[in-house]
Formats: structure tokens, sequence, C-alpha cells
């Protein structure tokens, strides 16, 4: 009897199971149908297929550095008379930037002149000799030896003048001031730095599988932490001809304006290299459908009912994929309810999108990393 009970349970069970798919698929109306179609359409977004432009990228990290950098250094022992600069200041080539005790060599200076134009005077007056006849042609090379021997004398007190005035060999920023008035500074001790920063490079490490898409001219974007959501634009300048055996990468350098002088050298930049750039079909993002390693679309037919297709998807930005196969341009893709389709649901458009936003020229991140 108990065997009995227990077959009877099962077989109940089993009864109430199949009743209900039964009137699932039947639907609340009655009516065959798959899925929930019976419900009526289902309401959805949907968003034209168009084209749009990509690249692909190349992503590396890469250091700031001046176009032009130096330390500001005496080129001799002697006390500071007078500072010409502040910290930061900007300045063009030639600015004097400080001033050194130069009594002595300006005096040096004074004597050489002198005794310069009167060297002068004397050959003048012997080569009106020669004329004459009254001098031989002896003295006269005597005499243009001296002027040219004081020129030399006068030369070398210039050039001891100028040492004490030390000036800025290009324009740029100037760093901190490390001297005072009376300071005691030797050759070697810095002054101060001074850095070119507009334009600004950045040298930037590139793995040697990449090195065919690099090239001189090439589009760089950089970014920085100061300032978040910011792109810098450049181009690139040089490519090492070296390839680093130990990191199997290769030094690029690229040159970027930097006209505000946001940047600043020894920033930490990460640098986007984009090539092959190219328009193609394109789609939002909320339109894929993933399932395992392969990416679905549903699209709309003619008669409102959606299709799921397989797509190649190939680079991509946020919001924005690029369609390599399995679409058309004009065809119409779900982009909002999405996760309700399945292959033939009728479908009601609430709303309805042209081609993916994103404006031309801008690129794509390209689906290979570094």
């Amino acid at each position: 009897m108990r065997k009995a009970f227990t077959l009877l349970l099962l077989l109940f069970a089993a009864a109430l199971v199949a009743g209900g798919v039964y009137l699932i698929q039947r639907g609340p109306q009655g009516q065959q149908g798959a899925g929930f179609r019976g419900a009526g359409p289902v309401s959805v977004e949907v968003a034209t297929v168009g084209y749009d432009q990509f690249a692909d990228e190349i992503e590396a990290i890469g250091t700031a550095i001046a176009d032009e950098s130096v330390t500001i250094t005496a080129r001799v022992s002697e006390s500071v008379e007078e500072v010409h600069f502040d910290d930061g200041d900007r300045v063009d080539a030639g600015d004097v930037l400080v001033s050194l005790t130069d009594d002595e060599e300006v005096a040096q200076f004074t004597e050489a002149e002198a005794r310069l134009k009167e060297a002068e005077q004397q050959l003048a007056r012997i080569q009106d000799l020669v004329k004459r006849g009254n001098a031989s042609k002896a003295a006269r090379d005597e005499a243009v030896r001296e002027v040219s021997a004081f020129r030399s004398q006068v030369e070398a007190a210039r050039a001891r003048v100028d040492d004490r005035r030390i000036t800025a060999p290009f324009g740029g920023v100037l760093g901190l001031r490390r001297v005072s008035p009376g300071t005691l500074v030797s050759p070697g001790d810095e002054i101060t730095t001074l850095d070119d920063v507009q334009p600004l490079k950045v040298d930037f490490a590139v793995p040697e599988r990449f090195i065919a898409d690099l090239a001189v001219g090439q589009a760089v974007s950089a970014r920085v932490a100061a300032f978040p959501g910011r792109t810098f634009d450049g181009t690139m300048r040089t490519i090492s001809s070296r390839v680093d055996p130990v990191s199997r990468a290769v030094t690029a350098r690229a040159i970027l304006p930097n006209p505000d002088s946001l940047l600043r050298p020894g920033m930490l930049m990460s640098v986007i290299l984009r090539s092959n750039q190219r328009r193609s079909l394109a789609v939002s993002e909320d339109a894929l459908v993933p399932v395992d390693d392969n990416q679905y679309v549903y699209v709309v037919r003619a008669d409102n009912t959606v299709e799921r297709r397989r797509v190649d998807v190939g680079a991509r930005r946020p919001g924005v994929a690029e369609i390599r196969d399995g679409l058309d341009a004009g065809e119409k893709v779900v982009t909002a309810g999405t996760l309700r389709m399945r292959p033939g649901l009728e479908i009601r458009i609430l709303r309805e999108d042209g081609a993916p936003a994103g404006a031309d020229d801008q690129a794509a991140t390209a689906t290979a990393g570094m």
C-alpha cells in the first residue's frame, strides 16, 4: 500500500508540471507562442548602426622633460654683488641673473682698452711714416703685432668681466634661488635652475612588438594625475635607434605644446599613441550581449520582431564599440531591454537614437593592451 501511495503522488506531481508548461506555452490569451510573446510586445529602445572614427591605441608610461634644462652655476670664485631674479621668474635669453664682484676685472679691462687705443694710434703714425719713406716696414710690422697683442688682452679682460655677470643661456622659467648678495660662490655651486617648458618633451618606453606601429609625426596624447580628465595632445618627435636588451622596449620621445606651463619636468604621464586610423561601423556598447566568448546584438526586423546575431567586435571606447562584421549600416539594434530579448520576440520601440554618439576626431581604445 505504501509503494502504491508513493507512486500515486509521483504521478500527480508529474501532471502538475506538465499542466504548468502547457499553460505557459499557450500564454494568458490561449494563443500558441514562444517565450513571453503572448503577453504583448516588449518595450525597448533602439539605435541605428552608423559609422564612426576609430584607431588602435598603444598605452605607455612616460616622464616629462623640459625642452631645454640647465643648472645655473658660477664660472669663477667670487662674492655675489647683486641678484636680479626671484623664484619662478620667466626670463629671456641673455637676461642677467646674478652680478658678481668685478671691480678689479673692470679696472683691468679699462686699462687694456687704453693700451689698445694707444697702440692703434702708434700704428697709424708709423703707417703714415712708411708712406713718406721715413719708417721701415719692420717698424710697421712690430706696431701691428703690438695692436694684435693688446686686442687679445682686451678680449681676455672682457671675458673675465663677463664671467662675473651670469646670464640666462635661453628663455625659460627659473627654479628656486640658492644665493643672496654677499654669498661666496665657486665654480659648480648651484645658483638656480632654468627650464624651457614651452614645449615639453615626454620620454616613454614601448615594447618592441609595437615598433612597427611607431612613426615620427604620429599623434600622441598624454594625461597626468594633477589634471584629471584633461588631455594634452602632441606628436612623436623621435624613436630611439636601439632596443633595450633587458626590458625589450624602445624609448620614444614626443613633444607636447605647453602654452600655459601647466606641465612640469619630472611629471609621470600616461601616454597614448594612435595608429591605423579608420572609419568603421559602430554601435552603442549597451547593444552588446556577451555569451561565453562571443558578442551578440538583437537586430530589429521589418515586422518589429528581433533577431539575435553574432558580431565581431573590434576597438572600443566608453559607450561605443567598433563592429568589424555582422551588421550593416542603417540596421537597428536594441540598446535598452536586451535582458528580456529572445529570438523572434515582438517589440515596441519607445525611443530610437541615431548612430552611436562619439566625435569622429576621437579614437577608440585598442583591444590589444600593453
